[in-house]
This record gives structure tokens, C-alpha cells and sequence, in this order.
């Protein structure tokens, strides 16, 4: 895989100089491991990753002689060039390679199917201070800290399985389609049909599972699931796995983007999320007395979804363009609320199969696919685990269509509204004691700042609608 344009080398503005010290949080053997298959595969180079605050994912590349020192101690660089990180006056970090999440990451084909380019590997990283303690900043610890929480409550699995639509472009400059096919079309209007199996193929590589694949609702929009893992896991494979699409697209000449509504008039982008919690191998969300087949656990976890889904709201669709798909009649929720087939509500519980107990789950539909994964799934945690921990009583389950409901009906059935803005979103989010602690005090308050300034970019903006409206008639 050529080295992809947004994941560039976060280049300090001058070198981290850290003390060297053994900082590794890795077994020797796993270290040593790392090294062979460096070794007996001959990689040239090899990628560490991690991500700023908005989920943008940043990369340096290390030669395989830096690599053994790089395992043992990390390497070094200038936090305050990150998005979110520190400010310059305390900002050497250090990048701490998790060699479970090794892979070597594909390359294209010419047409006698000799792969081109360099080999080159990637780690997946912890960032730390100098001292080794971890960075309060970072996404993949803010992760690992909710995880400790769910430990703590008496659970030991957190299992996530997002759904993360895309579109295909001819290019980035604009929205010129691929095709004009339709959900699961299977004709030649679905002219992406050679890359998506392309994409399958490199996120195989990578040790991604793929179920299964699909043209999506809108014209160009596509569907590849991933099978469910480990919230951490699942958050680092989400990373790869909007790498890899942007990478294997640009091979074939196009370009994918995870922008949640890029066509006005079609179907958005969305990420369902689909959440369930285990406890020695035994699905916590399974109660076979149960009507709808949840067990008490899994009922206050979706109230705890539901209490707190304005809140975590621009966690989970964090960008001005988010809020421009979770509008009514277009598949996008927008009530608070909750059924077993209704999709026109935010949490779905998909029906249960005889035999399937392991796979009862929430599926929760306003994230988008641009979102942070880590924080994503670090806010549906604490909000589902707030609601245990509380006892939050589950609402009756609505089985109507909420979007023809009249706003006075939705009023009296208690059914709110997502907000409507990024603005409104953010304000939310300011106001929330749940966030600020799953957020962390480091974190909150900057996410805080940033997505303030987004909107105000925004709002200031005089656009060509405004100026087709309204120039020549006021």
C-alpha cells in the first residue's frame, strides 16, 4: 500500500528530545515477534499510527534497523503539531507501538499481478509522556480507560460491530458519481462493484473480517460490515478499515469518502453501531423469559443510550455536514427513542433467531463513519454503563413510524428530538457531567473548544443558498 495522502507523517516543527527509557508495554516475546516477521518478510519501512482528537489519523515512518530501540522505548515527537494535543511548551510525547496490532498493509497489482512498492508494515500506538505514563490525550487510552470502568461494573467484553457506508467519486473535487445503482443492486449500474472486492481483499490482508458487502441506498454509496470485536480492537480496525477503502480506491482512479452527507437530496453516510456486553463468554444482553428476549442488563444499558443520546450526540456526529444528514426521510434517525423492527428509531434491537443468543445486541444509528472511533465507542460505554450502575428504566418501545408523527404527538409520547446543529450539539455536550468524565478532563474541555470554533466557522459563512435566496429580492 502506497503511503496514503491522510496519513502522512505527523513532521514535528523540531524533534521530540525525550530521555531514553525503557517505556514498552509489551511482552519481550511479542517485541520479538514483531522483529522476525520484520526480518523474514523484509519490510522496509514501517508505519506507526495513532490519532488526533477529531479522529484524523497521523503516522511516522521507522526503518527496520530503529525498530527493536522503537519497540523497547517508543519514539519521540512534537505533541503540539497534533490536533487537541499539548501546547508547545509541554509537548514531547512519545508514540509506544502495541505490536499486537502488527500487519503489513497491501500493496496494488499490475496487470501480471506483481505487487508494487515497497513492503511496508504498521503498528497501531499508545502515546505517553516522557516518564512513560500514559497521555491523558489520547483517544486509544481515553478508550482504555472506559474499559476499565466496564471491568470494574463486572464485565469483561465490550463487543462493537459498526456498519460504515461510504461514497465512490470520480475524484476529490467534487460529487460526480460512479453509478446511479440502488440498495443491493446487483447490475452494471453498480460499477464499483470490482472495487469493493478489491477492498475486501486488502481488508482481509490486514486481518479484518468482512461479513458481507453491498451497493448502498444512493447513488455511488457502498457498504462493507466488518464482523464485531473488542471495542479496542474494533476501534483500530475501524481506522484501517478507512484507510484501506480511501487507498484501494484511489488504485482503481476514484476517491471514497466517509463524509456523512456529501449529495443533497440522497441518503447520508451513517456508521450503525451495533453493542453488546459479555461476562465469561456468556452474551449479558440475553434474558430467554424476556419478550423482546433483553435481559434487565441490556434494557438499563439502551436507557442509559437513550437518557444521554443529545449529550454524546457531537461525539458520535461531530462535524458541521453531520447535521445534515440526521434530518427526517432519509433513513437517518432523529427521535430518541426505541424498537425491535422500527427503523425510523434510534436504537434497534435486531430480532432474535433461535440459537442465536450470543448475537442479542443494540444497534444504535446516528453515529456516522467520520466520527472518532475511540471516543465513539468510549461514549456509548459510559452511557450504557451509566445506565446500569443507575438502574435506568427502558421506555415503552415504539413500534410507529416517528416521522409521521406531528411534533405535539412526539411531545406527548416524551419523544425527543437529536439536536438539530452541530451548535446545538456542542452545547449539549458542554452541559454534560457524563461526558466530561468519559471525555476526561484533559480531552472534554478541548473537544469542547474545537467543535465551538467548527460551528463558528460555519455559521459566519455566507453561502451561495444565501445568496440565491435572498440578493436580488431583499
Amino acid at each position: 500500500m502506497a503511503r496514503p495522502r491522510s496519513s502522512q507523517a505527523a513532521t514535528p516543527r523540531r524533534p521530540a528530545q525525550v530521555q531514553s527509557k525503557d517505556r514498552a508495554t509489551s511482552s519481550v516475546a511479542a517485541r520479538r515477534a514483531v522483529l522476525k516477521r520484520i526480518k523474514d518478510e523484509g519490510v522496509e519501512h514501517v508505519l506507526f499510527w495513532f490519532t488526533d482528537l477529531e479522529g484524523h489519523l497521523k503516522s511516522f515512518a521507522i526503518t527496520p534497523n530503529e525498530m527493536e530501540g522503537a519497540l523497547d522505548d517508543g519514539m519521540g515527537f512534537d505533541g503540539s503539531s497534533i490536533t487537541g494535543f499539548n501546547r508547545i511548551e509541554e509537548s514531547d510525547m512519545v508514540a509506544i507501538p502495541d505490536p499486537t496490532t502488527f500487519q503489513i498493509l497491501p500493496r496494488p497489482v499490475d496487470d501480471h499481478g506483481h505487487e508494487l512498492g515497497a513492503k511496508v508494515g504498521r503498528m497501531i500506538c499508545d502515546v505517553v509522556k516522557p516518564d512513560g505514563t500514559p497521555y491523558e490525550g489520547d483517544p486509544r487510552y481515553l478508550l482504555r480507560l472506559a474499559l476499565e470502568r466496564m471491568r470494574k461494573a463486572g464485565f469483561d467484553t465490550f463487543n462493537v460491530g459498526p456498519e460504515l457506508e461510504y461514497f465512490l467519486f470520480e475524484d476529490d473535487k467534487g460529487t460526480e458519481t460512479l453509478d446511479e445503482g440502488g440498495y443491493f443492486a446487483m447490475t452494471t449500474q453498480d460499477a464499483a462493484t470490482e472495487v469493493r472486492n478489491d477492498t475486501i481483499h486488502a481488508l482481509e490482508s490486514v486481518g479484518i473480517q468482512i461479513e458481507y458487502h453491498h451497493h448502498e441506498v444512493a447513488p455511488s454509496q457502498h457498504e462493507i460490515d466488518m464482523r464485531y470485536d473488542d471495542a479496542l480492537v474494533m476501534a483500530d480496525k475501524t481506522m484501517t478499515y478507512r484507510i484501506v477503502v480511501k487507498e484501494v480506491a484511489a488504485w482503481h482512479g476514484y476517491y471514497a469518502t466517509f463524509m456523512p452527507k456529501p449529495l443533497f437530496g440522497e441518503n447520508g453516510s451513517g456508521m450503525h453501531t451495533h453493542m453488546s456486553l459479555f461476562k465469561g463468554g456468556r452474551n449479558m444482553f440475553f434474558d430467554p423469559k424476556d419478550p423482546h428476549h433483553l435481559s434487565k442488563t441490556a434494557k438499563s444499558f439502551i436507557a442509559g443510550l437513550l437518557v444521554h443520546a443529545r449529550e454524546m450526540s457531537a461525539v458520535l456526529a461531530q462535524w458541521v455536514n453531520s447535521y445534515k444528514r440526521l434530518v427526517p426521510g432519509y433513513e437517518a434517525p432523529v427521535y430518541v427513542a426505541w424498537s425491535q423492527r422500527n427503523r425510523s428509531a434510534l436504537i434497534r434491537i435486531p430480532l432474535y433467531k433461535p440459537g442465536s443468543e450470543q448475537a442479542t445486541r443494540a444497534e444504535i444509528r446516528c453515529p456516522d463513519p467520520a466520527c472518532n472511533p475511540y471516543l465513539a465507542f468510549a461514549a456509548l460505554l459510559h452511557a450504557g454503563l451509566e445506565g446500569i450502575e443507575k438502574g435506568y428504566e427502558l421506555p415503552d418501545e415504539m413500534t410507529t413510524n416517528l416521522y409521521r408523527l406531528s411534533a405535539e404527538e412526539r411531545k406527548q409520547r416524551g419523544i425527543v428530538a437529536l439536536p438539530g446543529s452541530l451548535g446545538e450539539a456542542v452545547e449539549e455536550l458542554a452541559g454534560s457531567e457524563l461526558m466530561r468524565k468519559a471525555l476526561g478532563e484533559h480531552i472534554f474541555p478541548r473537544y469542547v473548544e474545537l467543535k465551538r470554533k467548527e460551528w463558528d466557522e460555519y455559521r459566519t459563512q455566507v453561502t451561495q443558498w444565501e445568496k440565491d435566496r435572498y440578493l436580488a429580492a431583499l
